[in-house]
């Protein structure tokens, strides 16, 4: 258990050490064990604790999506979440989505960059892994779907039709290897 109170300019480095707690976690398949302090957001946890630097920070308020991260298998706002709040929990970032580490793409990524649906690409890690968990759950969803489940996710450069595109092509693929596997 932490010990909190608040710290002031000149505190002594004990005061500063026990501010801070232990968290362990699991992201993108590795254990990690850091002290942070309770206050730390999981998203810059993961950016400047972990380097895995393809979790953006946008509004800092939970509302554009860009940080979005898999919590648990559940997309959560990395800004809304305290990195206490995933002590002993699974995070899995937009690095996490290729095979193994490798260098290749997730199969959604490489749809993505078939039909032109990223610009600049700031928001792209946000709304790939909104899509992870929605695509998992329903997997063949109609553009209305795809669109609601996207609602989330500001997008400044494209106006969303590619993004559609590109998971319509993402499921058109499963679709076409499910049929070919039968």
């Amino acid at each position: 258990m932490a010990i909190l109170f608040f710290l002031f300019p000149g505190a002594s480095e004990k005061a500063k050490v026990q501010a801070q707690s232990e968290i362990s976690l699991t992201v993108n398949g590795k254990q990690f064990k850091r002290m942070v302090e309770p206050r730390l957001l999981l998203s810059d946890f993961v950016r400047h604790e972990l380097g895995l630097t393809g979790t953006h920070v946008g509004c800092e308020h939970g509302v554009c999506g860009a940080c979005t991260v898999l919590l648990d298998g559940q997309a959560v706002r990395s800004c809304l979440v305290f990195a206490v709040q995933a002590d002993g929990r699974e995070v899995r970032t937009v690095e996490g989505l290729t095979p193994d580490g490798t260098a290749q793409l997730h199969p959604l990524q490489a749809a993505f960059r078939e039909a032109h649906g990223l610009q600049c690409g700031f928001c792209t890690p946000g709304i790939l892994m909104t899509l992870i968990p929605f695509l998992e759950e329903k997997p063949y969803p109609s553009d209305v779907q795809i669109r609601e489940a996207l609602s989330g996710n500001l997008c400044r450069c494209t106006g969303y039709l590619k993004i559609v595109e590109a998971v319509r092509s993402f499921v058109q693929s499963r679709q076409e290897a499910k049929k070919a596997a039968s």
